[in-house]
């Protein structure tokens, strides 16, 4: 008998009452609870299919679909990886990134839209900014960006992870500026613009009326204690880190296979879910790395998961500069171009590891027959049956 793995669907089914009592919850917590607890089950609904060849069966039941479920974003991220794959460029790419310093947490999270866009506009700015300078690189440069809003223990950590090529066109576009070898921009540079420009925005949008400072941060509202507040971060160093630059576009798809659409934890990393308790791994990056486990109870887990949870609509991953939606095709064809590389082998083929899912169609039982539909299953609960044979299939 094949060992169930445990799920963050265990975890709601255990510790949701438990939470809802605790801290009570909005619409938006409540479908992520629904939607998590009932995928992929007979909830959903789904499908019957049989082998043509030995006539063995396969149920498969619907995913939800939701944005934050670690069983549904496979789909996604493959037909994502596969686009992304045409704008990649024959040069080095640098991996830069942008934390929101701990103070500012507590407001992120009651500000999450305004907060986590400033994020976006304020890393932006910085190496678009940076980059043009002749000082610096002295292009126009092309990124991209995805946000993550959780560490490895799940507490909230918003963060902002850019793909940036080593190079850009210069300001007249007649040639393509590299980079120095293994060298993107000033860490320390990038830093303090990053600073100067996300407090900024934030100064504007407290003037403006459009933070919401309430239960512990409600003496923010006050403009002395706002300044107040705000001054230890005008002098705190805010951290942006740049790793080695990867190898090029395959090492490139190979990463953002793993970041650009992952939740706040996968399935994988637990261990146990038992007596209201949750085991999950983690690395300690603070100590090299080190694979550690984490317990704890499963109402503090499902609090720690329920921190990121994205504002309805809120695009977080982005592309900026080159990789603009309104000129990319143009600025794209002008690079490679520079770059000596024909028009029609921009990309790389998108690695099976990397993005496309195993075929479906095999039947596993005689691992020669194809699977073929033959009922659709519908949800427990809908009206009408809970099978129907298809129009086909009559047997």
């Amino acid at each position: 008998m094949t060992r169930h793995r445990p799920e963050v669907a265990d975890v709601i089914a255990q510790a949701a009452a438990g939470y809802r009592a605790r801290y009570g919850t909005s619409s938006a917590q409540e479908r992520i609870l629904r939607d998590l607890g009932r995928c992929r089950t007979a909830a959903l609904g789904g499908h019957t299919q049989q082998c043509a060849q030995c006539g063995h069966e396969v149920i498969s039941y619907n995913s939800c679909r939701n944005r934050h479920c670690p069983k549904c974003q496979g789909s996604a991220r493959a037909a994502w990886l596969a686009a992304r794959a045409a704008d990649l460029l024959p040069v080095p790419y640098f991996h830069v990134i942008f934390t929101l310093p701990a103070p500012l947490g507590p407001l992120a999270l009651q500000n999450k839209r305004l907060l986590y866009g400033m994020l976006f506009r304020a890393a932006a700015a910085t190496l678009r900014t940076i980059a043009r300078d002749p000082k610096h690189l002295g292009a126009d440069i092309g990124f991209l960006a995805v946000l993550h809003t959780w560490g490895q223990t799940l507490q909230h950590h918003p963060h902002l992870h850019c793909v940036v090529p080593g190079g850009g066109l210069a300001p007249d576009g007649t040639h393509w500026v590299a980079c120095r070898p293994h060298f993107f921009l000033s860490v320390r540079v990038l830093s303090r613009r990053f600073r100067r420009t996300f407090l900024t925005l934030l100064h504007r949008a407290f003037s403006d009326g459009k933070l919401h400072c309430h239960g512990r941060l409600a003496g923010l509202a006050d403009p002395t204690a706002w300044a107040r507040w705000l001054q230890p971060l005008h002098r705190a160093e805010w951290v942006v880190y740049a790793k080695a630059p990867f190898g090029g576009p395959e090492q490139v798809l190979k990463y953002l296979a793993r970041y650009t659409h992952r939740v706040a934890i996968a399935n994988q990393r637990l261990v146990s879910v038992t007596d209201g308790q949750v085991t999950f791994r983690w690395k300690d990056y603070a100590h090299g790395s080190r694979a550690r486990t984490m317990t704890l109870a499963a109402v503090e887990f499902l609090r720690r998961f329920l921190l990121h949870r994205l504002p309805r609509g809120f695009h977080h991953i982005r592309q900026y500069g080159l990789l603009g939606n309104r000129h990319r095709t143009t600025h794209l064809a002008r690079c490679r171009e520079l770059l000596g590389q024909p028009p029609d082998t921009g990309a790389p083929d998108v690695c099976e590891s990397a993005a496309d899912p195993p075929p479906r169609d095999v039947c596993p039982q005689c691992g020669t027959g194809r699977l073929v539909i033959v009922a659709i299953l519908a949800g427990v609960g809908a009206t009408g049956p809970l099978s129907r044979p298809l129009p086909w299939n009559t047997s």
